[in-house]
């Protein structure tokens, strides 16, 4: 059995205990995923606006040695998959106004994750949006994709951040609410 409680009425199962005693380590690890996937970004971004290189050779960190990375719809599908299904799967131990924050995120990331399976259909199907000659997104029609995947990941990333923030420094109600230890000894 995947879920449920004991005689005790304690959570038995690895999605209760995600967002009970393993919370924070949890928490911890899906923003190391988060961070590694933002030094991805930043590290594309200065190749492009500090070192000058073209878009094509701006491949991040990882994309260097391996460059069917960068090309890889599938890879990007599934990075936008990983951190709805985190977002999903974290979001039961939010209370209050860090449940607000990371409701916001997670909603954010539904639209991201719908432009990146948009994307995938096209590399799939090889018919692109409004017959480009790469698969394109919804919002990638008016702003250069380089700079919108920035935007929507800035967009995701900071209302995840407030919520990690509040979520650690809980009002005394949020508090009462909490199954989870991740909230510090003292408040504000």
């Amino acid at each position: 059995m995947a879920t449920g409680t004991t005689s005790a009425g304690q959570s038995r199962g690895w999605l209760p205990t995600l967002n009970t005693r393993h919370h924070k380590t949890a928490l911890g690890v899906y923003f190391v995923v988060v961070l590694a996937h933002w030094a991805e970004h930043l590290a594309q971004a200065v190749q492009i606006y500090v070192l000058g290189w073209r878009v094509p050779e701006a491949r991040g960190v990882l994309g260097i040695p391996f460059p069917w990375l960068v090309t890889s719809e599938w890879m990007h599908y599934g990075y936008a998959l990983v951190m709805l299904v985190g977002l999903i799967i974290l979001r039961p131990a939010f209370t209050g106004r860090s449940r607000t924050w990371w409701n916001i995120s997670l909603g954010i990331q539904i639209w991201h994750h719908v432009e990146h399976l948009l994307l995938l259909i096209q590399a799939l199907s090889g018919s692109n949006l409004l017959g480009r000659p790469v698969p394109t997104s919804v919002v990638q029609l008016i702003m250069p994709r380089v700079e919108l995947h920035l935007l929507y990941n800035a967009l995701v990333f900071a209302p995840m951040v407030v919520a990690m923030l509040l979520h650690r420094r809980p009002r005394p109600a949020e508090r009462s609410r909490m199954q989870c230890s991740c909230a510090v000894a003292h408040g504000w």
